[in-house]
């Protein structure tokens, strides 16, 4: 049934925290928060933690689930992330530490590294197949090494002798251990370079080595892969940037040329990832760990305190202050600790290695409280942030993206990351939702669960005779010229890839609008199938055909897909449980049947908030002329796009076997 397309209001205003300070919109016109009100979260969130607390300080019990390491090793993470939020607040206050944070910490690390106390804390073990132990301590062990760089006169200085040693003997034991070849690189240095710091015996230890494994991985624009896969997201905010700089100071190394390079690098990092905040403060969705929420503001803070940010003070203050009161807003941390999921719970979305203490490392994001109060971060009037003002467009050509910023969201064009590791949720397959889309957002998030089954949002996928979507998977080439990026996937199923296919994807950007493109090599009997953005809100959520159009709607982002060329038939499907954005969700698609065993199917996507563009002019937004596999594209704006589908990405030619 053919419906018109839905008005959208504006969302509702969200009342005032009886905790928070009054807003100062003379200060912070933008979003009326101050230091003040970082404070106040930070203690709030803290006392969670005294709130949920074990006898010796150790290993509180937070609600949430347990990962199969067990209760001791979930409560050392909870004492080593919300340390990482602690910490900052400790050293900012420079000695006015109204609450006894710093004492109070430096009992649950004593309890926690007392090899014979009752709360100690497990040592890690190098990681390796079979695992015959908990590997996680490696990383708690960077965690509080990070903590206690950051507030060393308040958390290290007054122990006793004794107690540095038993402190330093654990740190040690990670220093010296073998671990993944990802970020995790950082953990052993990262402990290595506060023992080096205090001067502890180092030896054994190999930092130096696996940072410079680390910085081999460097693509280009500020940004790393997460290792030698190209996995590319928000580990580089929350671990590889903040690790690098912490490493370089606690070694002395910052200013040798190395580490001159690496600031440079974090300020082409904080020049690019400041265009993935929408201007209401929501973070752009992807990649895996998203539950860190606050963490995505790390290296921004790091750039700020060694005097690389691209980025005014003001500007700074109001970017960060946008991402905390957008999730205070909605409600994470505000009745309980941060639990796992995005805004509310979504255990669909987070990974099987994270507990109930795991959402902490949202702390290393409050690490511009180690700024002092005068600082003009704190004091200057908030200045708008890149995704204020008119439409913005980064193109990223070394990682494969393209991040554009209209309408009060930012939507990111993935062809280059996909993080081609372990399946997700039990399948086949090794691709990852929050990887493998052709498209994420601010405003949207990836379907899971049943959704992620289905594998119909931001999505090209073959059709068998028994209706099971093909997986993306590994990307085989990438490319980017102007606003047109693209990539080739050879599609798989079951674990193996479908005989004799492959398909290449280009995608242009212009303002709300994507066009994406595909040309699909494989038997006819494989149909095709297109999905657009997941919508999701806490009701039920609109959806509605229109001519060639599939739309949804959740009164505030409006979505669809429409065809242009190769495709027959829109569908909506809606989902339960299965976004992290809200308890509904629904999909726009496009399907077609093949009658050749090469086919072109070009569909315009359609991102925006506010009032919905009308049919007229979603059928006016772009002309398209196919010729064979030519595609030339113009814009209504007057922009246009020519490439050839067959050669725009270089690659081998070989289609699955």
């Amino acid at each position: 049934m053919t419906q018109s397309l839905p008005k959208l209001p504006s969302p509702p205003s969200l009342p005032q925290l009886s905790w928070l300070p009054e807003p100062d919109t003379v200060q912070s016109p933008f979003t009326g928060w101050t230091r003040n009100h970082w404070e106040a979260t930070a203690d709030h969130w803290l006392e969670h933690i005294r709130e949920y607390s074990s006898p010796l300080k150790a290993s509180p019990r937070l609600p949430g689930p347990v990962t199969r390491d067990g209760e001791r090793r979930e409560g050392m993470e909870t004492i080593g992330r919300s340390l990482l939020m602690a910490a900052p607040r400790i050293a900012g206050a420079r000695g006015q530490d109204r609450l006894g944070l710093a004492a109070w910490y430096r009992e649950a690390l004593l309890a926690g590294t007392d090899p014979d106390g009752p709360e100690s804390w497990p040592l890690g073990v190098t990681c390796k197949s079979p695992l015959l132990g908990v590997t996680n301590s490696i990383v708690e062990a960077a965690n509080i090494a990070f903590s206690l760089h950051i507030a060393r006169e308040w958390l290290w200085e007054p122990l006793a002798a004794g107690e540095k040693k038993q402190v330093a003997d654990w740190l040690r034991h990670h220093a010296r251990l073998e671990v993944w070849g990802n970020n995790w690189q950082l953990f052993p240095a990262m402990a290595e370079g506060f023992l080096r710091s205090v001067g502890e015996d180092v030896s054994g230890c190999i930092g130096a080595r696996n940072v410079a494994r680390v910085e081999s991985w460097y693509l280009g624009d500020g940004w790393y892969t997460d290792g030698p896969e190209h996995s590319i997201d928000y580990y580089n905010a929350w671990a590889i940037h903040p690790y690098l700089w912490a490493w370089y100071s606690m070694t002395g190394r910052q200013d040798t040329p190395e580490g001159r390079r690496h600031l440079e690098r974090l300020r082409e990092f904080v020049g690019t990832q400041s265009l993935m905040f929408a201007s209401d403060g929501a973070v752009l969705h992807v990649g895996r760990s998203l539950a860190y929420r606050t963490a995505v503001l790390a290296a921004l803070w790091c750039a700020e305190i060694s005097g690389v940010n691209p980025m005014t003070p003001g500007a700074t203050r109001r970017l960060a202050s946008g991402v905390l009161a957008n999730f205070t807003a909605k409600g994470v941390g505000v009745d309980g600790p941060p639990n796992l999921g995005w805004y509310d719970e979504h255990l669909g979305s987070c990974q099987a290695y994270s507990g109930f203490g795991s959402p902490y490392l949202a702390g290393i994001g409050f690490l511009g409280l180690a700024l002092p109060p005068e600082h003009r971060v704190w004091q200057d009037v908030d200045e708008p942030q890149p995704t204020d003002g008119p439409a913005a467009v980064r193109v990223l050509p070394d990682i494969g993206w393209t991040i554009s910023a209209d309408g009060g969201l930012v939507r990111l064009t993935n062809h280059g990351s996909d993080h081609s590791g372990l399946p997700v949720g039990g399948g086949t397959d090794p691709d990852d939702p929050h990887y493998a889309k052709f498209s994420y957002s601010t405003h949207t998030a990836p379907g899971t669960g049943t959704a992620w089954e289905d594998n119909v949002d931001g999505h090209l996928a073959l059709l068998g005779s028994d209706g099971v979507a093909s997986r993306r998977c590994s990307l085989r080439a990438t490319r980017t010229e102007g606003l047109a990026s693209g990539s080739v996937h050879v599609p798989q199923q079951y674990g193996k890839s479908l005989p004799g296919t492959a398909v290449t994807t280009v995608s242009v950007v212009d303002g709300i609008h994507e066009l994406r493109c595909h040309l699909v090599q494989g038997p006819a009997e494989y149909s095709v199938r297109e999905g657009g953005h997941s919508v999701a809100g806490a009701q039920s959520v609109q959806a509605g055909l229109t001519g060639d159009t599939a739309w949804v709607s959740n009164g505030d982002v409006f979505a669809s897909v429409t065809a242009v060329y190769g495709w027959a038939e829109p569908k909506t499907t809606r989902y339960t449980g299965a976004n992290a954005m809200g308890e509904h969700s629904a999909v726009p698609a496009l399907s077609a049947q093949r009658s050749t065993n090469e086919t072109v199917h070009i569909a315009l996507h359609t991102l925006t908030r506010g009032q919905a563009p009308v049919p007229e002019a979603l059928k006016a937004a772009a002309a398209v002329v196919v010729s064979g596999t030519e595609v030339f594209v113009r814009w209504a704006g007057g922009a246009q796009q020519a490439f050839d589908l067959r050669t725009f990405v270089p690659w081998d030619g070989q289609v699955g076997k």
